[in-house]
């Protein structure tokens, strides 16, 4: 019973955000700031992860929600969740960042670390996301390793298909589709419930 609960809840908090961004799309600026309220912790947390530093995600960030502001029509539900939507511009924005700043291969001081401001989700927000993530990763593993490997690291660790297809020595064209068809095979395990 309990997982049903923490479903239904995970659902009104999906449908909260759709309505958001509905909202967001005909310019409503006090949707636009609890959206930013809902959703701004998480992708901060993108945005650093890709950026490496504190000042370079929180300028990627206002981006993201720029993006948003300007491109919320666009959004499809039938296509993504809110957050994956959001995260997906999040990650878009913060490797462009990296591109255009060269941050690649920098080490930054541990002391950067107080910087970052804890914006901890709830206890049930956190079990849901680790639910969510514990289904993502059983059915990456049900790809074949290499899309398995080529989609960890475009989606986790901010490489484009233009550097994994350089590194994997295949056309670009080739990554893509791997990608791509893997993303739908994740997409189908994902709404089949794993």
């Amino acid at each position: 019973m309990k997982d049903g609960g923490a479903q239904d809840s995970a659902n009104a908090r999906r449908a909260q955000l759709m309505a958001l961004l509905a909202r967001v799309a005909a310019h409503d600026q006090p949707a636009l700031r609890d959206l930013y309220d809902r959703t701004s912790a998480k992708l901060f947390g993108v945005c650093m992860r890709i950026c490496g530093e504190p000042q370079g995600a929180e300028d990627v960030l206002q981006e993201v929600y720029i993006t948003v502001w300007n491109r919320a029509g666009g959004y499809d539900p039938e296509r993504s969740s809110p957050i994956t939507w959001l995260a997906t511009i999040a990650r878009n924005r913060a490797i462009d960042w990296r591109r255009a700043h060269r941050k690649i291969d920098e080490t930054l001081p541990i002391e950067l670390a107080s910087a970052v401001e804890d914006a901890s989700e709830s206890a049930p927000d956190r079990i849901d996301d680790a639910r969510e993530a514990e289904r993502l990763r059983i059915c990456l593993d049900t790809l074949d390793a290499r899309t398995s490997r080529a989609i960890r690291e475009a989606y986790y660790s901010g490489f484009s298909y233009a550097e994994l297809a350089t590194r994997d020595a295949v056309p670009l064209g080739t990554m893509k589709s791997w990608i791509r068809r893997g993303l739908d095979r994740l997409r189908r395990c994902l709404t089949d419930g794993g």
